[in-house]
């Protein structure tokens, strides 16, 4: 297998998801959206796509930086939002999160990060709510199928345009897009603490997952051909696992069927509806 195989037409992309995003947003009634800015390369490449797409005076960013959030990545957001002329608002979560750890006891990296997402997207959609607006997701497709996020904190969203693209994609579609290198070419982070790193968290490379998880699911290849090309068999069943067990981090809750037309399993045609 080759890398080259993931390489996209970023052209046609970046034509697809602006019509995306304008028909999502639009056709509920809404013409506006409001995003998490975090200087990375995943809410970068959708502030982009967003500005272009609805007009930079309809778009929202949000810079929600914790106490110990790196100036870096502060200083990041800044320079996109600068690039794209879209409003911003900055907005410290450390106040809710200290707030809420002074009552829940001192915990972990990870319970603490998942307060950080969380307590960014309750942000958000407060600002929704405010505006008018709705709000669009920043997670790509690696990050989904391997459960690598919060739920109901960075995976929530109304509409998410760049979830079907891995994060190798990202890279190409971001340089396609023009996104500063300093954002392209940084080790990807979440921030949630103090020298975090994406793929020092995974222990993988996303090179390497995204060639696998291409071979898995696009060639539908299995494990045997996997392996004989030379990817590491317990590497496979690592990654196999994580997509299975967070399927439901990818999924609406599941509902107890008990009529003949339940929500999200028989009922699913509300797009359909006309506006009464």
């Amino acid at each position: 297998m080759r890398r080259e195989e993931l390489h996209l037409d970023y052209s046609m992309v970046e034509e697809i998801l602006l019509s995306f995003i304008q028909n999502e947003i639009r056709k509920f009634g809404f013409s506006s959206a409001v995003l998490g800015l975090s200087g990375g390369i995943d809410s970068a490449v959708v502030c982009e796509l967003a500005s272009k797409a609805l007009g930079p005076e309809n778009v929202l960013a949000v810079l929600m930086p914790y106490r110990a959030s790196s100036p870096e990545s502060i200083s990041h957001a800044e320079l996109m939002v600068r690039k794209t002329g879209v409003r911003s608002e900055r907005h410290e979560i450390s106040g809710v999160v200290d707030a809420f750890f002074m009552e829940a006891g001192e915990a972990d990296n990870l319970r603490r990060g998942n307060i950080m997402a969380r307590s960014r997207m309750l942000c958000l959609y407060d600002l929704s709510a405010r505006d008018g607006s709705l709000v669009i997701g920043t997670s790509n497709k690696t990050e989904l199928l391997l459960g690598y996020g919060t739920l109901f904190g960075d995976m929530a969203s109304a509409v998410n345009p760049i979830g079907d693209l891995y994060k190798t994609q990202l890279w190409g579609l971001a340089r396609h897009l023009g996104i500063p290198s300093e954002l392209v070419d940084k080790a990807p982070s979440a921030d949630l603490w103090e020298g975090q790193s994406d793929e020092a968290d995974l222990g993988f490379s996303y090179a390497d997952v995204d060639m696998l998880l291409y071979m898995m699911l696009e060639l539908r290849m299995e494990r045997a051909a996997i392996v004989a090309s030379g990817v590491d068999g317990a590497f496979y069943d690592r990654v196999r696992k994580m997509v299975v067990r967070n399927q439901y981090k990818r999924m609406m809750p599941v509902i107890a069927k008990i009529s003949s037309r339940t929500p999200g399993i028989d009922f699913r045609y509300a797009r359909d509806w006309q506006a009464v």
